[in-house]
């Protein structure tokens, strides 16, 4: 084969997949207002390779980090703390454990998952190659009664993924919370039994959101993980990564919804 007829079938092949890409484009995205997905068509090669750092700092604090260096930690509080200052600071309400008093100087977001003014707290806000928006939800006083918008949970998208924080979830989610939602690719979840959600109706939260992947926080220890694990067992596979740290990527998501156990607690 000449050289020239290489060249010829290289460009026409490249033309080709240019004349595809306005369909790709076109396609409905259920993870509303995913970021960079014009710009991922225009370096579709390279697109192929995002990925984002996932890591867990402990009980409900994940470190999540984006193609571009943005560092979020979640459940941000005084007593678990990322080694690095994050960028972005989520926090909910329910406990101490997942607020801080006195969070670092240093970062840029401080999203607080209930409004001291009282309704529902709001955020979405873009910093680089994140949207970061929150779906506010109820908790429980400790007196026993419903504090309404008390959490959030927070949807951090970012390389074509759409990651989901429950935070301290106190209930099962209407179709109007499905909605907001959208579609999310990862799902972070609140695995005690009973200061969240009872495992039975976790259950019914994790199979509505149907999340290719899911990953356990907020338990105390190998006997309250593992009772929820027996349970999880009869309706996912279920994994362990031997590191607290993994990568994440559109590409390499399960082909049916799998719980992957972190190391910590």
């Amino acid at each position: 084969m000449t050289t020239l007829t290489q060249s010829l079938r290289a460009a026409a092949a490249f033309v080709g997949l240019c004349l595809l890409l306005p369909a790709a484009a076109a396609e409905p995205e259920s993870c509303p207002g995913l970021i960079a997905l014009r710009e991922a068509l225009f370096s579709w090669a390279a697109m192929r390779q995002d990925e984002v750092g996932l890591t867990f700092v402990g009980h409900a604090t994940f470190m999540i980090e984006t193609p571009q260096g943005v560092r979020i930690a979640t459940d941000y509080n005084d007593g678990t703390r990322p080694p690095i200052t994050p960028d972005v600071a989520t926090m909910n309400k329910a406990h101490s454990t997942h607020f801080s008093y006195h969070p670092d100087s240093g970062i840029k977001h401080v999203l607080r998952g209930w409004n001291p003014a009282g309704g529902p707290a709001y955020h979405d806000l873009t910093v680089e190659d994140v949207r970061i928006r929150n779906v506010s939800t109820n908790i429980r006083s400790f007196g026993g009664a419903t504090e309404y918008d008390g959490n959030s949970i927070f949807v951090f998208e970012t390389a074509q993924l759409c990651i989901a924080h429950l935070g301290h979830l106190h209930h099962t989610l209407t179709p109007e919370h499905l909605k907001k939602l959208g579609r999310i690719d990862v799902l972070l979840v609140p695995v005690d039994g009973g200061y969240t959600l009872e495992t039975f109706d976790m259950m019914e939260v994790l199979r509505a959101i149907n999340a290719p992947l899911m990953i356990p926080m907020h338990f105390f220890g190998p006997s309250t993980l593992n009772r929820f694990l027996d349970s999880a067992r009869e309706h996912f596979a279920v994994e362990f990564s031997n590191t607290a740290a993994i990568t994440l990527s559109r590409a390499t998501m399960p082909k049916s919804p799998k719980i992957l156990v972190l190391p910590g607690h």
